[in-house]
């Protein structure tokens, strides 16, 4: 039994909602993106703020417990970002660009689960549209 316990510990270290450093790899097409996972109140709040530098192949997904209008805006966010708005199947339903510092709100037109900020113009660069299926998220 101690095993079994101490596997599911381990198990658990590992989920990116735990270990906090880790990042979660997500494929749109054939593109690869290394991503931090933001799944608390507290996570999701903080975002990216006060970053200044983003791994090419980085971001942000937002996790949220129940599909809704989230919406988010670049309070204290010094970098131009990229969002594409997920629905809790994994499509992208929008996408939008963002502007560092401003607080405008930034809203999907439908419900999403999730939310993918990247590097502005990175979705634009590598063919990304509304529709596409987003796989490796976390459910």
């Amino acid at each position: 039994m101690r095993h079994a316990t101490a596997l599911v510990a381990l198990v658990l270290a590992a989920s990116p909602a735990v270990a906090r450093d880790a990042r979660l790899p997500l494929s749109i097409g054939t593109h690869t993106f290394q991503v931090e996972v933001a799944a608390t109140p507290a996570e999701r709040a903080r975002g990216l703020m006060a970053r200044t530098r983003l791994p090419a192949d980085g971001g942000m997904l937002f996790v949220f417990d129940t599909p809704g209008r989230h919406c988010f805006w670049m309070h204290n966010t010094p970098l131009p970002l990229s969002i594409a708005f997920i629905d809790a199947a994994g499509r992208v339903v929008a996408l939008a660009d963002m502007a560092p510092r401003d607080d405008a709100l930034h809203c999907p037109p439908a419900d999403i689960r999730y939310a993918l900020e990247i590097a502005q113009g990175g979705f634009a660069a590598r063919g990304i549209a509304p529709g596409a299926r987003v796989d490796g998220l976390p459910r």
